[in-house]
């Protein structure tokens, strides 16, 4: 799999967003920009904060105004602007197909567009979305996806099987459809470490950093949107991986020194931009190698 050329043009994420906080399009959209890329940003759903901080009143975008909104894109005159779309937190299968309808219509114009889907459907707690949104997310999403930057629950979910292992999460990375798939919390081989874990038909890798102890929310969200900015920037897949690990490990730790209930950003666009963090970097054995053997 070639590396990707470095190219001027908008990046789509479509998440939530919140009006106070750094989660969802609040991320991504921070992080896409600090780098130096176009955004153009479609919420689909809008909380008043995080639900993790208490009751929060949330607007769900309706699948009618929704799908209007998709059309307008795929109308739009400055289409041809956009070189990615980027799709996390969504508010019901609806949208979902809605994502796919626009992926597809962009892919036809466009064959190299680069489609980056976050599965955001829930954690080691359980799913935080009903059923019928996550099984949108896997059946219609995940097969247009040249990305996929799942969690380690969620990649569990979506395989169906228990992922204790590095070697268990390679092989599931590996069935889950798109060629290129980023696991956040993946099995530490330091102590007191963790992990993201890299796949692709190249690489096999594990990208390790020091485990900060209860993280704001939204650092999933920001290291999607980080990882998919430095590919489309050129990088090679493990340049990419080390530096955006790097990104979020210091915006991470930073904001816990700080005692921030949020990951604070608006200090931290140097980590972002240049980070400085140290990353192990481990080169793993590649599902397709261990089954030649």
């Amino acid at each position: 799999m070639s590396e990707i050329p470095a190219a001027p043009g908008a990046v789509i994420v479509i998440s939530s967003h919140v009006v106070r906080g750094t989660v969802g399009n609040r991320a991504a959209v921070f992080a896409l920009e600090t780098l130096g890329h176009l955004v153009w940003a479609l919420p689909t759903v809008i909380l008043s904060w995080h639900p993790g901080h208490g009751r929060a009143t949330r607007v769900t975008i309706s699948d009618a105004e929704f799908r209007s909104i998709i059309d307008d894109l795929i109308d739009a005159p400055w289409i041809g602007e956009v070189r990615a779309v980027l799709s996390g937190y969504l508010g019901t299968p609806g949208q979902a197909e809605e994502v796919a309808r626009l992926v597809t219509a962009l892919k036809h114009r466009n064959p190299e567009l680069f489609y980056a889907c976050d599965p955001v459907i829930g954690d080691s707690n359980g799913l935080y979305i009903p059923a019928e949104s996550a099984f949108a997310i896997r059946d219609r999403l995940l097969p247009l996806a040249s990305l996929a930057t799942p969690n380690r629950f969620e990649l569990s979910w979506l395989a169906g099987a228990e992922l204790d292992t590095n070697a268990a999460i390679l092989e599931a990375a590996l069935g889950l459809g798109p060629p290129r798939v980023l696991v956040t919390s993946a099995v530490a081989m330091m102590n007191g470490g963790t992990g993201n874990l890299y796949l692709s038909g190249r690489h096999a890798l594990l990208a390790e950093h020091r485990l900060v102890e209860n993280p704001p929310n939204g650092a999933g969200d920001l290291l999607s949107a980080v990882f998919l900015a430095r590919l489309l920037q050129g990088l090679s897949e493990e340049r990419a991986l080390q530096m955006a690990t790097a990104s979020i490990f210091e915006v991470i730790a930073r904001t816990a020194k700080r005692g921030a209930d949020e990951l604070t950003l608006e200090q931290d666009a140097s980590s972002l931009a240049t980070p400085m963090a140290m990353v192990q970097m481990r080169r793993l054995m590649h599902p397709g190698q261990m089954r030649r053997k």
